[in-house]
């Protein structure tokens, strides 16, 4: 393949252009486009370093773009001192996530403004979905021994099965990372695709763990195998790595699902989670989003900020954008 300098992630190129499907069906594993992707690290430090500084908005149009930011969160609760009292609170607050003067005052009080997704563990899915009833919001469960994905195959696939049923429309599985640090692109591409598979009609996000894959080059062939298995969104991070949503990675992950819809003709969806907290961070992945992948990727159903903190601030700067004053944290609870 000749060199490209302008581009990040390289990968054979030459398919033709199959029509756009609504969800990603998957296609056979190609260990030769796996075996041949490559990552320019230093190109995509470069890249990502420009992005908080050479794109920026201001007053109502940056209020739009943090509504907009609302509209793509998957508000989320994955600790371990949850109820059921606190999960309800949180889909109330998916719900309703700015009040209503506040709404009112930004012109927007009858917009649909609301969260695009709640997630949960899957001991209170079926809590989530009774109190979203009615709201269109779905319930996504993390699931496959999640944050780790290291219990028995067959539970992992299990556990998919009952939150399906419980509910949950959308399914975040985990990747067992051994696969990717040992080349292992079969047995990857075969969980996935089970796991796929299990989902039924719920849409299935690929965690990929990123912190753990040990270099950039992993991260983009792991998203090419679980995007081949047919994972509707593949997304960063559990939240439990010690590093987790890094813009670099993001950059990577992006390229790679705009090569994927290059050589298929497929769609794939993407979820930054992880230490993304304030609303100039939202920000940076919209405007990436936007430049790499078009307007598209600005929709709840091509992509998603995992997020438990973010809403806070963005509340706080909204606030700040009608009164011209900044209100304590604590007037703005998550849930």
């Amino acid at each position: 393949m000749a060199t490209q300098p302008n581009r990040l992630v390289a990968v054979p190129s030459g398919a033709s252009i199959a029509v756009h499907e609504d969800r990603n069906p998957g296609v056979p594993l190609d260990l030769d486009w796996v075996s041949s992707v490559r990552v320019n690290r230093s190109a995509v430090e470069r890249r990502a370093a420009t992005l908080p500084g050479r794109r920026t908005v201001k007053k109502q149009w940056q209020a739009a773009w943090l509504l907009r930011a609302i509209t793509l969160m998957d508000l989320t609760t994955l600790s371990g001192d949850d109820t059921p009292g606190t999960v309800r609170r949180l889909c109330a607050k998916a719900r309703h996530p700015l009040r209503p003067e506040i709404l009112d005052a930004l012109g927007a009080g009858e917009l649909p403004i609301r969260c695009g997704a709640v997630c949960v563990y899957h001991r209170f899915v079926a809590t989530a979905v009774e109190a979203l009833e009615g709201s269109g919001i779905p319930v996504a469960a993390v699931s496959t021994g999640f944050p780790a994905g290291l219990s028995p195959f067959r539970q992992r696939v299990e556990e998919i099965h009952a939150s399906v049923a419980d509910g949950a429309e959308e399914i975040d599985i985990v990747i067992t990372r051994e696969h990717v640090l040992t080349g292992n692109w079969q047995a990857l591409y075969d969980e996935v695709q089970a796991f796929r598979e299990a989902c039924g009609p719920a849409h299935l996000k690929a965690i990929l763990a990123t912190g753990e894959l040990a270099t950039l080059r992993n991260v983009a062939r792991a998203s090419v195998v679980a995007m081949m298995a047919g994972a509707d969104f593949i997304k960063t991070s559990t939240g439990k790595e010690s590093r987790n949503a890094e813009l670099p990675v993001g950059l990577v992950m992006a390229r790679c699902i705009r090569e994927y819809r290059e050589r298929t003709g497929h769609e794939v969806g993407f979820k930054p989670a992880g230490g993304i907290r304030t609303a100039k961070q939202s920000l940076d992945w919209l405007m990436m989003m936007k430049e790499e992948l078009g307007r598209r990727w600005l929709e709840a159903d091509r992509f998603r900020f995992g997020a438990s903190s973010l809403l806070n601030d963005i509340e706080r700067q909204l606030e700040h954008h009608v009164t011209g004053r900044y209100s304590a944290s604590h007037r703005h609870p998550m849930a």
